[in-house]
């Protein structure tokens, strides 16, 4: 899989989110440009649209992304 659909408006994609650069540039590789289906904000935006994906969700905040998933589905 290639780079992410949403990184056009993805918060952490532009880098608009706080958090350490290496940590960043590790999450990019991990999640934006190789195996986005795995990207919490990925399934937030997929499951209920890109509007109901919350400022502060990290890419490997899941179970975060579950609850925001449940609660406006």
């Amino acid at each position: 899989m290639g780079e992410c659909e949403f990184t056009e408006g993805c918060l952490f994609y532009k880098g608009g989110m706080e958090a350490d650069e290496s940590r960043t540039a590790e999450l990019k590789e991990k999640y934006c440009m190789s195996n986005s289906l795995h990207c919490s904000r990925f399934l937030v935006a997929s499951a209920v649209g890109e509007d109901s994906v919350p400022g502060d969700l990290f890419p490997d905040e899941k179970e975060k992304a579950y609850i925001v998933i449940a609660e406006n589905s």
